[in-house]
């Protein structure tokens, strides 16, 4: 007995007898046609395929992107500590101001008037944008280019609008185009994504796709996002069910608040009927502050008070909170909640946070200066003139930020005072050289916001004390120097 037959005796156990097949009609290539039972072809976009097992989709699905804008902003409106959450960092980031510096003086003014644009009003809109980013994860401005001028004004698109992120075949992680949603007439808009170069930095293919983008330019940030990943993601989006538990929380401490203070009067008939109970219920009201109440010793007033057998809740209070602003990488103390908190150890707290809002910064700070190249390169090209180069330092932008916190000095100060005198006597006794001291030196100068170049400072240094030793008219007579008289000979 073969496979066939194996298989066959296995069928008829399984599914029973099966009508034997007919013979082909004349002419036939057999006794039984075979036909494949189900063909839905190739995939013609072969080049796009991918097997389950490499399936690198990193993105949130659409009801739960949406999902996460609708909480963010609800919770950010409605939550005190998400809104500190938000507010917090974007407080250290822009306080003081923000702005965009070029060292070429023309480029500088165009940089201004982009910068104080009636439409732009940068120094307005930026905290609005810089918010934003951390509601919903991404940001896209459509850029508007006068024809004649080059001068460039910004739109936004709120990212509810946006149906898909178009990212390069070539290229996982470079967004190459944004396809909005429909409006009433069934129309989307499609944006090409703004890349600060020539289209040529694409492959072909690349290029054909960018191509069809033909509703204008914009900008295309995002955060929380992975190198694969087509969409942004909250600040919120992690802690947003603690948040909302703990307002829950919160909520629930009020009611047993109000539980708490609630009372009332029992009464106490001794000895009296149903009836008489009855008679004296329509009569009784409760004492007014300040009333005078007459009983003989047959009726007792007292008042009773729920005893809910609850414990101190602001252990619970302070777990949960701690939990939400740890995620947020926020101190307790930030958020009204000392603890044990003193000076010295709150200031080593600060630390990480610090750290986490220097990583925002700098992702800040390059959309600004991506938006400000863009500005500048755009004046050029209308004028006529090629690409401009990204290593020209009249097309360098810088977006500059204030300090995060003042600085405590005093213990930088301290810290010179004693390395100047520790390299000083490794000099002395040749331990190092005098160029190694003064990178010492400058180590802890930087942290004063003074740079040194320890060659250049002792060039200048040892050039300074030359001219001061030609300039000085005594010299001393026993390193025999011509100031002085020559040393009598011996006798």
């Amino acid at each position: 007995m073969g496979f066939r037959d194996d298989i066959a005796g296995l069928w008829k156990k399984v599914v029973g007898d099966v009508p034997s097949p007919q013979p082909s009609p004349p002419g036939g290539e057999g006794d039984i046609k075979l036909r494949e039972a189900y063909d839905i072809g190739i995939d013609p976009d072969e080049n796009q395929w991918r097997a389950l097992s490499g399936d690198t989709k990193r993105d949130l699905s659409p009801i739960t992107q949406h999902r996460m804008r609708e909480m963010a902003v609800y919770l950010w409106e409605s939550n005190l500590l998400a809104n500190r959450l938000i507010e917090l960092p974007l407080a250290y980031l822009l306080a003081e101001g923000v702005g965009l510096h070029c060292d070429d003086e023309d480029n500088q003014k165009t940089l201004d008037r982009f910068w104080r644009d009636p439409i732009n009003q940068m120094d307005m809109k930026l905290p609005k944008k810089v918010r934003e980013l951390a509601l919903y994860g991404e940001q896209c401005y459509p850029a508007f280019v006068n024809d004649q001028s080059g001068e460039v004004r910004l739109g936004y698109l709120d990212p509810a609008l946006i149906e898909t992120v178009v990212i390069d075949p070539d290229n996982p992680e470079q967004p190459i185009g944004i396809v909005t949603c429909k409006d009433r007439k069934g129309v989307a808009r499609r944006y090409r994504v703004i890349v600060n170069g020539a289209e040529e930095v694409f492959t072909r293919r690349t290029q054909d796709i960018r191509a069809t983008f033909t509703d204008g330019e914009a900008f295309y940030f995002t955060i929380n996002d992975l190198s694969n990943g087509r969409r942004g993601r909250s600040d919120l989006l992690a802690q947003a069910d603690w948040l909302d538990g703990y307002d829950q929380f919160l909520f629930g401490e009020l009611d047993r608040a109000q539980f708490m203070r609630a009372f009332l009067w029992d009464i106490e008939l001794t000895g009296a009927t149903k009836e008489e109970v009855a008679e004296y219920a329509k009569t009784a009201s409760p004492p007014g502050p300040g009333s005078v109440r007459v009983h003989n010793d047959a009726v007792k007033w007292n008042t009773v008070t729920p005893n809910l057998q609850a414990q101190d809740s602001s252990i619970n209070a302070t777990l949960f909170r701690n939990h939400v602003l740890g995620g947020g990488t926020i101190p307790e103390h930030w958020f009204g909640g000392g603890g044990n908190v003193n000076r010295a150890t709150a200031g080593e707290m600060h630390e990480p946070t610090f750290k986490m809002f220097s990583m925002r910064q700098m992702v800040v700070k390059h959309m600004l200066e991506s938006i400000g190249f863009y500005v500048l390169r755009q004046k050029v090209l209308k004028a006529g003139g090629a690409e401009p180069d990204l290593q020209d330092n009249a097309f360098e932008v810088e977006a500059r930020f204030p300090e995060m916190t003042a600085q405590d000095t005093s213990k930088y100060a301290a810290a010179l005072q004693q390395v100047v005198v520790a390299v000083g006597l490794a000099v002395d006794r040749t331990f190092i050289t005098r160029e190694t001291a003064l990178k010492i030196i400058s180590s802890i100068a930087g942290r004063l916001g003074i740079e040194i170049d320890a060659e250049t400072e002792l060039a200048g240094a040892q050039a300074a004390d030359a001219k001061t030793a030609e300039a000085d008219v005594f010299t001393d007579p026993s390193m025999g120097g011509s100031g002085g008289a020559e040393p009598a000979a011996a006798q």
